[in-house]
């Protein structure tokens, strides 16, 4: 064993930046599921001795703890906002506000896609953008149904929207998460810095997918006229959980906002308002629904790119980044964009950002915090609006393909890139623009 640390620790570099390259290419063949790629990465990590078993060296605290690769505000803000999730969609409070939204536009077609793409945004900023379209799926395919129309362009509108939607705020996509972490920012700076911008681009991606479908939305009168009239009586199936759930969200959402305020990080914010509503309710019942697969993936992940990190392998990656961009503020900008864009389509944007995000961080220790400002939005805008590219490009997307499926109606992957090609390519078009104007 001695023999193999040796070997490892003169090629640390290399092994460590090889198993991380493993296992993007299993996660992205999803022959394994990924949760077990990364823990079984994240094994061979320690086994290696890429990273350290031991929390202390000679009486000190060891820098290289494998423990200490895991980012637990990560972990507890994701685990904290599930459970909150969880629990406020049981009380109906979610599905009502949607069908109030439809009432609204009297039943006509284009209306109801603006209404749909609107409300999944939103949504999507707040909660995770596959509660939000499993949330919204069962109501599109009954409008559908009513309407006699294809849901197709509902259901592409629904998965722009979240993507586009979750890109506005630091809990709307996991990969704001990770960046909000490593670079310190608050729930305040993502709405500051990526609110604007974001609904730039939902109203443009709306508008064009509203022009592109107008031909297939039509509907007699008559069923315009039941869509209005949607009964919405019974949706609240419990309104004292309602109450609760929408009183303890909101103080969780203040808390978020009033953090440079408070200085109270938003996982203990999230925590606190998890264990709040888990006191009128039956734990078991609640943590059996926390998607537990991405936790640990989250987990696995991190250790794999701590190996990267403390071989030197992320220091080496900043480097280049810097020579390549010959210092270029503007060229790093852009190349960490449209990169973040183009490859988040291809591969889970949840790995691609946990390894991008130390990298920024050596290249803000070198170049200094104002330089790698808007590195970090360039890298959230990228990695998150590129989960648009491909029908495999964001967990919301493949959610949705599949429920089309089971209701007859698949979308195809050919299809679905044409459409997803061009808002993708639209969205970082508009993006280059707002960091050139705000930024650089």
């Amino acid at each position: 064993m001695d023999l193999i640390h040796t070997f490892v620790s003169a090629h640390n570099v290399v092994i460590s930046a090889s198993l991380l390259i493993l296992a993007y290419i299993f996660i992205a063949t999803e022959k394994i599921p990924k949760v077990t790629i990364a823990l079984l990465g994240a094994g061979i990590t320690i086994l290696l001795g890429l990273v350290s078993q031991s929390k202390l060296t000679g009486g000190e605290i060891n820098p290289h703890y494998f423990i200490n690769f895991v980012d637990f505000n990560v972990i507890f803000l994701l685990v904290s906002m599930m459970i909150i999730v969880n629990i406020s969609t049981r009380s109906g409070v979610f599905t009502y506000i949607a069908n109030e939204l439809l009432k609204h536009t009297k039943g006509h077609p284009i209306k109801i896609l603006v209404a749909l793409g609107i409300f999944t945004a939103v949504t999507s900023a707040f909660l995770d953008n596959v509660t939000t379209v499993i949330l919204v799926l069962p109501i599109t395919f009954a409008i559908a149904k009513k309407l006699e129309i294809d849901p197709l362009p509902y259901l592409l509108t629904e998965i722009f929207s979240s993507n586009i939607g979750g890109t506005a705020t630091l809990i709307g996509d996991p990969p704001n998460i990770i960046i909000g972490s490593a670079a310190g920012f608050s729930f305040l700076d993502f709405l500051k810095n990526l609110t604007d911008v974001v609904a730039i681009i939902l109203f443009v991606v709306i508008t064009i997918l509203a022009i592109l479908f107008r031909k297939n939305l039509h509907a007699d009168a008559e069923k315009m006229l039941e869509v209005a009239n949607i009964d919405n009586s019974n949706t609240i199936t419990d309104r004292n959980l309602m109450i609760r759930s929408m009183l303890v969200l909101g103080l969780v959402i203040l808390g978020f906002v009033t953090h440079d305020i408070t200085h109270i990080e938003t996982c203990i914010c999230a925590m606190l308002g998890a264990s709040v509503l888990l006191l009128f309710e039956k734990p078991t019942d609640i943590l059996k629904d926390v998607e537990w697969n991405t936790i640990f993936f989250f987990i696995g992940l991190f250790i794999i790119i701590g190996g990267v990190e403390a071989s030197g392998g992320i220091k080496l990656m900043a480097e280049w980044i810097l020579n390549v961009t010959q210092g270029s503020q503007q060229a790093a900008s852009m190349l960490i964009l449209w990169a973040s864009g183009l490859i988040s389509g291809v591969i889970d944007n949840i790995p691609y950002t946990a390894t991008m995000a130390p990298m920024i961080q050596v290249i803000e220790q070198a170049k200094g915090a104002d330089y790698a400002f808007p590195l970090w939005w360039c890298l959230s805008l990228g990695a998150c609006l590129g989960g648009n590219l491909t029908i495999i490009g964001a967990a919301a997307n493949v959610i949705v393909s599949e429920n089309a499926a089971h209701e007859g109606h698949p979308i195809a992957f050919m299809r679905f890139l044409k459409y997803g090609f061009a808002v993708v390519f639209i969205s970082l078009l508009i993006c280059t623009a707002y960091i050139n104007i705000k930024y650089l």
